[in-house]
């Protein structure tokens, strides 16, 4: 607890420390501009959100991460770290009054701040576009990209089951009939984070360059037919099942247990959120799937990475 608080209260960003964090993180941002899947992924999120923060590559942008500074470090550190923006999340077997005593002889000094809250950024919704990219590679890449729910919103658990039933696993339909029926995908599969504002549902696949417009096809019948036929009842049971079976995987330790105490926490939805969750899932029906597919699986941004020519 003594070396957090030291970290959280303390920071003096000495220069030559700040150096030996530029360069790796500059490093990482050109191999990841240099791999086509997550050169894809941040060319359709940039393009999904516009000037919106969340279309901003996480590792940053390399004029601004080779100009940052000490004085910019603490100036962010300044405005940033504050007794009420702050959670601290304490997962074990250890007493709860013993944490509270020894929390508030270590933080109690915190300042509190001023309580205002960052101004919400609005998300206007992208047209509908279809954008080309050319990198190195061996693969080319397709992605189909849709602004859904924040974690708030009552639809964030149905439209996690359908991020499942499209793309959990080797027995959801995306995997089983692209690429074990038709033979179109190396990978395949979809993903929805949680996200306070407007999140996203991404389709993504890693072809064969010859396939390419196949591929995409095959996406597009696949959104299509979970729009408008329900999906079985065994599609749904296996769904939540992937779903909520993953989710205990990754909270078998303390570790985990405590970051995601702390993020639904920060995220504004409590700390016992997940409970509240798992209950909301096991409630999804078919025709919760197929509603939400139909309100948000409208219209896509699609963004395909063809290999360059040699």
């Amino acid at each position: 607890m003594e070396l957090i608080a030291d970290v959280a209260l303390r920071p003096t960003f000495p220069p030559g420390e700040i150096e030996s964090e530029r360069r790796p993180i500059l490093s990482q941002i050109q191999s990841r501009q240099d791999q086509p899947f997550p050169f894809a992924l941040d060319t359709l999120l940039q393009t999904l959100y516009g000037p919106h923060p969340y279309g901003l590559p996480g590792l940053g942008l390399r004029d601004i991460v080779e100009r940052l500074d000490q004085a910019a470090l603490l100036a962010h550190y300044r405005r940033h770290y504050r007794g009420d923006r702050m959670v601290l999340a304490v997962s074990g077997q250890v007493p709860a009054r013993a944490v509270l005593d020894e929390v508030s002889r270590i933080f109690g000094d915190l300042a509190g701040g001023t309580g205002e809250a960052d101004p919400p950024q609005p998300i206007r919704p992208p047209e509908p576009s279809r954008r080309v990219v050319e990198r190195p590679a061996a693969q080319a890449q397709v992605l189909f990209g849709y602004l859904v729910p924040a974690l708030t919103h009552t639809d964030y658990p149905a439209v996690k089951v359908l991020s499942a039933l499209l793309g959990g696993g080797m027995a959801a339909r995306l995997f089983a009939e692209l690429r074990d029926r038709q033979g179109l995908a190396y990978v395949v599969g979809a993903f929805y984070p949680s996200r306070r504002d407007a999140s996203h549902f991404v389709i993504h696949m890693g072809t064969a360059p010859a396939n390419l417009a196949r591929a995409e096809e095959g996406i597009a019948r696949e959104v299509e037919r979970i729009r408008t036929e329900p999906a079985s009842p065994e599609e749904v049971r296996r769904a939540k099942a992937y779903l909520l079976g993953a989710l205990a995987l990754d909270r078998r330790t303390n570790a985990r247990e405590a970051w995601y105490m702390a993020f639904f926490e920060v995220e504004g939805v409590g700390h016992d959120f997940l409970d509240r969750y798992v209950a909301r899932v096991e409630a999804v029906t078919s025709d919760d799937i197929r509603r939400v597919a139909q309100t948000y699986l409208a219209s896509p941004t699609i963004v395909a990475l063809r290999p360059s020519p040699r």
